[in-house]
């Protein structure tokens, strides 16, 4: 075990409490999804050793083999037998023709950010065995003016929502933002909680915000932010590269 990762995890944990409590909100509410990007298999298990179940990875060249690494030492190697199976999230931009192969390892996709991924997404669904769990899925918001950027826009967000409700096999749970410039921070997040207020309009049940990262979580729970996506306060910097 990395002393210095158990240390930092510890420390972040208790930072996310106290920011639960300066903003009233339960520390029950909000989860933790640590981000193991550019990070190997063994930092996942040292952190499934301390209590973590919940990772991010915004590469699927680089999450399979290494969730794959991950259960098989789960399943083959007698220290790691006692962890339970780990809950992967995609949070990065997914290439539609990874749609398959994400569907297949990842339990929510924090990224949905345009139609043809929807698409993608609809058609691999289309074709899964039944019995199968449904996929959980935000969808990405734009927050900025420029329209080549991904995500949808704050104004196009419930047409699109619309269109994610009618495919059968993906569960519509809420939003994700990241904000955009140092120091706009929280008019970004309000526009992310006003944005999940209509979204319930037409999806009550997807009323979860995907938002805060390491250096803004605190202002992230301000505003509502359900899942925050943390990497480099907990793991530190990226041990090599995807």
């Amino acid at each position: 075990m990395d002393q210095a990762l158990a240390d930092r995890y510890v420390a972040v944990q208790g930072q996310i409490s106290d920011a639960c409590r300066a903003a009233d909100r339960s520390r029950d509410s909000v989860e933790l999804i640590v981000v193991s990007k550019f990070h190997p298999a063994s930092l996942v298990l040292d952190l499934m050793e301390l209590g973590q179940s919940k990772f991010g990875e915004n590469k699927e060249q680089e999450a399979r083999p290494k969730f794959a690494e991950v259960n098989e030492a789960i399943e083959g190697d007698q220290r790691y037998r006692h962890l339970g199976k780990p809950d992967v999230h995609f949070v990065g931009q997914l290439q539609s023709n990874k749609a398959k192969s994400v569907l297949r390892f990842c339990s929510t996709i924090h990224s949905l950010d345009r139609v043809s991924l929807l698409s993608a997404l609809a058609k691999e669904c289309g074709g899964r065995d039944v019995g199968l769990p449904d996929t959980d899925v935000f969808i990405e918001l734009n927050l900025t003016d420029d329209p080549e950027r991904g995500g949808i826009r704050p104004q196009d967000l419930l047409a699109f929502a619309e269109k994610v409700l009618a495919v059968p096999g993906l569960r519509l749970r809420g939003v994700m933002g990241v904000a955009t410039l140092e120091g706009r921070e929280e008019r970004d997040f309000a526009t992310i909680e006003a944005a999940s207020a209509n979204l319930q309009s037409v999806a009550p049940e997807a009323k979860f915000i995907s938002a805060g990262m390491s250096g803004d979580y605190p202002i992230a729970l301000r505003f509502g932010a359900t899942h925050l996506r943390i990497g480099t306060a907990i793991t530190g910097q990226r041990q090599y590269l995807a």
